[in-house]
């Protein structure tokens, strides 16, 4: 018996975000990412807007990708002058450092032009890491770790993980973003 091709992975893709961001103060963020028939959310801290963005939607995608990805170049270039240009933001990203086997290889380009540069650069980010996502040694990591999370919920824990701690308080970070 052979297994079945798996099919093309899940993209991922950015749901929504939010971000606070002013002088002496840290940056939050909270974002939404849909993969896999799953929201993940999360929310973070950063030095700027788009770096708690980042830290976002990497805390958000940890159990897919199991890390933080490296971030290799961060680019914005105008594309105009005046308030109505647009900004180019390209994004390079390689995979986790804890990442194993094929997993580990790989350099993927996000690019998102818009005149709202945080915007493009979350987008880009996203972009970034679908692209990772969608190489053959990411398959199925979406649809794996949305597995998990259902065995978990469902009090079904698959051998080799860690159950939940039903009784532990929870404490919800993105709440006040489903209002």
């Amino acid at each position: 018996m052979t297994d079945a091709p798996r099919t093309a992975p899940a993209a991922i893709r950015l749901d929504r975000w939010t971000v606070t961001s002013g002088s002496n103060v840290n940056s939050r963020a909270a974002v939404v990412i849909r993969a896999a028939d799953h929201d993940w959310k999360a929310s973070a801290e950063g030095n700027g807007a788009v770096d708690a963005l980042f830290r976002a939607v990497d805390t958000a995608l940890a159990p897919i990708v199991g890390g933080r990805p490296l971030l290799l170049g961060y680019d914005v270039h105008a594309l105009a002058e005046g308030p109505d240009a647009e900004g180019r933001v390209t994004v390079r990203i390689a995979p986790p450092v804890a990442a194993e086997g094929g997993r580990a290889d790989g350099r993927y380009t996000g690019e998102v032009t818009s005149t709202n540069t945080v915007a493009a650069s979350i987008e880009a980010y996203v972009q970034a890491l679908t692209a990772m996502l969608a190489d053959e040694s990411w398959a199925g990591a979406a649809e794996d770790a949305g597995a998990q999370r259902v065995r978990r919920a469902t009090g079904d824990p698959a051998e080799g993980t860690t159950e939940y701690d039903r009784t532990a308080d929870h404490f919800d970070t993105t709440e006040w973003f489903n209002r």
